[in-house]
């Protein structure tokens, strides 16, 4: 009996916490071996920014013992904002879904669409790769994934595709972030090109890069639906009572129809106030509590089924929302013991003698491995994009490559780096292990990844400018 026990336990695999607990001790590890420094910083137009040639060695502090503990405290603190904005997201859509409105609405939807579950798929993910790309949609994507879910049950598919066309297409956007402020916008700003300039050709990217994961994605979906058990790993089950033909029969009444035009309307505002107010994540957060309290309004709800439906609502999605802060305390451990500079400056340093488009090609390198450590765009973008900009001008690239190089570096790998805490939150929502959604991601990614390449190498011999 030991033995069994033994052996099911070595062939488990680990939980999403437990990789990043690993990543977590990796980082402790590295800060007693690895030499401790530091760029100068200045802060401009509110911005801080990274110094140029201006690295030197710092103190190295190992990480201690309850260091490695506190920074998982402080992780979670930190993240605050972004955790309670996936807690209060899941509350108004908790609520939403129990009116029976999105469950009426996809059903309807699937009914019309028997038979043509290719377009069902092609138009939720378009919807999200332009949320990603114009930044609306990024870490808010992760209480989508429930929607997926419904969406991949009712089509007798899996969690995978669930995951894919919500948070999968949604960074297929924003790899390329035409429209993205916090990204795009914030590294032309320190670049000093016009912001939002280059659109026509980061548009013709986003169409190509949506429509070959698109294609990827169906190709998927029609092999699990001519064979169920391709699937990587198991079909979702319809959470009916009846059959599935009587559960496409689901009721979609005047009411449910109000509360996802409510629901509609309430983040198309949500998009505008982010770009036009520039609300914080604070902001976001809030305004789902407004969603969910005039959503259970509409849905006939008294005050206390509200209340209590919301609650519910973050409950299901606390596991995903404590990932975020597990994510940001391996970043905590490095900038505490003074490392992360260090890797910067050594992913840079190479790229000096390197000719025009293999200088390209290497920043986008070197923005994917950084991006390992710094999973935030805009996190990111303040310490690439000041070593980048200068560097750009010695290699003779212009700025607008050196932004682009950084924006495929930041964006591709957010759907494959286990730091990522919004991938790690959305596969713990659907309950998909990494490891299999490393397997099923991989080949998209370097279809990706080729694809950079060739718009890069295309976007230097053209001199791509501001234009």
């Amino acid at each position: 009996m030991k033995d069994s026990n033994l052996k099911r336990w070595k062939l488990e695999m680990p939980d999403t916490y437990v990789i990043l607990f690993i990543v977590l001790l990796l980082a402790a590890a590295a800060t007693y071996f690895v030499p401790a420094g530091s760029f100068e910083r200045e802060v401009v137009d509110g911005v801080e920014r990274v110094v140029p040639n201006t690295y030197s060695k710092a103190e190295n502090d190992g990480t201690g013992f309850m260091d490695l503990f506190l920074a998982l405290q402080n992780g979670m603190v930190e993240s605050g904002g972004i955790i309670f904005l996936v807690l209060f997201a899941g509350g108004a859509f908790e609520i939403v879904e129990r009116s029976g409105a999105i469950k009426g609405g996809i059903m309807r939807a699937v009914a019309k669409t028997q038979g043509k579950e290719f377009w069902l798929i092609v138009i939720i993910s378009v919807l999200f790769a332009l949320g990603g790309a114009v930044g609306a949609v990024a870490n808010s994507v992760i209480p989508f994934v429930a929607i997926g879910l419904i969406i991949a049950r009712a089509l007798r598919l899996d969690a995978l595709i669930a995951v894919a066309i919500t948070f999968g297409a949604t960074f297929a956007g924003f790899n390329v972030g035409f429209l993205n402020p916090y990204t795009v916008g914030i590294a032309q700003t320190i670049a000093e090109v016009p912001i939002f300039s280059g659109m026509l050709l980061r548009v013709i990217v986003f169409v190509i890069i949506v429509g070959v994961t698109i294609l990827y994605t169906w190709l998927y979906a029609k092999k699990i639906l001519n064979d169920p058990t391709k699937s990587l790993v198991g079909i979702l089950d319809m959470q009916t009572n009846e059959n599935s033909e009587e559960a496409l029969q689901e009721p979609f009444t005047t009411r449910h129809k109000l509360i996802l035009l409510f629901v509609g309307l309430a983040l198309l505002f949500f998009v505008y106030a982010t770009i036009k107010f520039s609300w914080s994540i604070n902001h976001m957060a809030a305004f789902f509590i407004v969603i969910g309290i005039g959503s259970g309004i509409l849905a006939g709800m008294n005050y206390n089924k509200i209340t209590l439906t919301f609650l519910e609502g973050c409950k299901n999605l606390v596991y995903g929302a404590l990932i975020i802060g597990v994510a940001r305390a391996i970043l905590i451990v490095m900038e505490n013991a003074h490392i992360l500079d260090t890797f910067v400056y050594a992913i840079a340093l190479p790229l000096e003698n390197l000719p025009p488009i293999l200088a390209a090609i290497g920043m986008f390198v070197a923005n994917m491995a950084l991006n390992f450590l710094v999973p935030s765009g805009s996190g990111q973008a303040m310490i690439a994009m000041p070593i980048l900009t200068p560097l750009a001008d010695m290699l003779g690239l212009t700025r607008q490559v050196a932004v682009q190089a950084f924006q495929f570096g930041d964006g591709l790998t957010n759907s494959i780096f286990p730091t990522s805490g919004t991938l790690m939150a959305c596969l713990a929502v659907a309950g998909v292990p990494y490891v299999k959604w490393a397997k099923w991601m991989l080949p998209l990614f370097l279809i990706w990844v080729v694809i950079s390449i060739i718009v890069l190498c295309i976007a230097v011999l053209i001199n791509w400018g501001p234009v």
